[in-house]
């Protein structure tokens, strides 16, 4: 096993020797089960899909993924254990890169967990398995993305709770980007080639495509591009802040 698999297995123990794993995981499903059932009408809908589970999923994240993302680097700050860790005989990028596979692997396995609610649509009707797989694909991208920007604002600031709130507000700018209101206001003055480049940077518009059961190419490179651009992020703001 490499030093980022010791890394991976360390962050990921350390979840779950703790409430928070259980925490996030309990307030996750709660979440989707009152997005799903309450607010997404399932049932009253008529439908054997999972379109009102999938479709909560960004805003969700908003709030669920920096609550989980937030203390990768700050609380190693705050409480000084960041000099301890790479003083270690182990290279900034495996530290970065297993830190965020435990965190991703603990969302997904809350992801895992919905499983069930896969189990009743096919229960009740028969759904398209396939759409509903590559929007399980879909979702754990997006939250990786999500989680990678909260890697790179954790590692900015000691302090766990701006890193909440700076990851949350670039998610939204990112999710939001490809909406009518945002794209309204650039329209008139910006040139079409920056309108299409902030359009192209939605998380919405991407989860959406391969939601509708599309795994196009370009929407999984969007998401892997967009992991390891703010993990390189994440190396280089904790290199200046060892420098410094």
């Amino acid at each position: 096993m490499g030093t980022t698999g010791i890394i991976f297995k360390r962050e990921l123990a350390a979840y779950f020797s703790t409430p928070l794993a259980y925490v996030f995981i309990v307030i996750f499903l709660i979440m989707n089960g009152i997005a799903t059932f309450d607010l997404g009408g399932f049932y009253q809908r008529g439908q054997a899909d999972l379109q009102p589970f999938f479709n909560f999923h960004p805003w969700l994240y908003l709030f669920m993924i920096p609550a989980l993302a937030m203390g990768l680097w700050a609380d190693e700050r705050k409480t000084g254990t960041i000099e301890l860790l790479l003083t270690l005989p182990i290279q900034l990028h495996e530290a970065v890169i297993g830190k965020f596979l435990a965190a991703w692997a603990l969302s997904g396995s809350a992801l895992l967990l919905t499983f069930p609610l896969w189990l009743t649509v096919n229960y009740l009707g028969e759904p398209d398995n396939g759409v509903i797989l590559a929007a399980y694909i879909g979702s754990w991208l997006m939250a990786g993305g999500f989680l990678a920007i909260g890697s790179c604002m954790s590692a900015l600031t000691r302090n766990a709770v701006i890193a909440f709130i700076l990851t949350a507000a670039i998610c939204f700018l990112f999710v939001v980007s490809g909406s009518p209101i945002v794209m309204n206001a650039f329209t008139g003055w910006a040139p079409q080639t920056l309108i299409d480049a902030v359009a192209t940077l939605s998380f919405l518009t991407h989860f959406e495509a391969i939601s509708k059961g599309v795994l196009d190419i370009r929407d999984l490179l969007f998401f892997a591009a967009a992991i390891v651009a703010w993990l390189l992020a994440s190396a280089v703001v904790i290199e200046i802040k060892k420098a410094n």
